[in-house]
């Protein structure tokens, strides 16, 4: 990180030297979380995985809620309930609630490996549009993710137009 720090403190520095050669000098700025939040492909890849995990998810949201239920229905029955059944129920209980969390877990996991593979993808796609714009353009610098930028800079509609239109 500091050795593009330093790289960009030493182009604004040579950009400053060369007036001449810094008025022909385009910098672009491209804001990553949108393109990943707004761009079609982010969105049709959140619908592709949720009809990938939703059967799953609807599973532990009803594998919770039996949960509850005998959680529920032990407390309830604890004062009418002899001790043999007692001991029973709570075993019945915590080997489903270590198998709910077992499941919950692996879910998680699988989910976000799915998100990371999608995300990575569409990465890849912005980044061989953003390279075709910055060729086709002339542009000498493009940025992703700043501090500050100026919307006269930012190229992340022309981005988001491209991914929207090529497969």
């Amino acid at each position: 990180m500091k050795f593009w720090q330093k790289s960009l403190i030493a182009l604004s520095v040579a950009l400053a030297a060369h007036g001449a050669w810094a008025q022909e000098f385009r910098l672009g700025f491209v804001n990553t979380q949108r393109i990943l939040r707004d761009a079609e492909p982010a969105k049709a890849a959140q619908r592709k995985i949720e009809g990938e995990f939703g059967k799953r998810d609807k599973e532990l949201q009803d594998m919770a809620a039996k949960l509850k239920s005998l959680n529920e229905r032990m407390e309830r029955d604890a004062a009418v309930t002899n001790e043999t059944e007692r001991g029973r129920r709570q075993r019945e209980f915590a080997e489903l609630e270590k198998e709910f969390q077992r499941k919950q877990r692996e879910f998680r996991e699988d989910l976000n490996q799915r998100q990371n593979e999608e995300v990575q993808q569409l990465i890849d796609r912005a980044n061989r549009i953003i390279k075709q714009i910055a060729e086709t353009e002339k542009y000498d610098l493009i940025v992703q993710d700043a501090v500050f930028w100026s919307p006269r800079i930012d190229i992340t509609e022309k981005v988001l137009r491209a991914l929207s239109t090529v497969k």
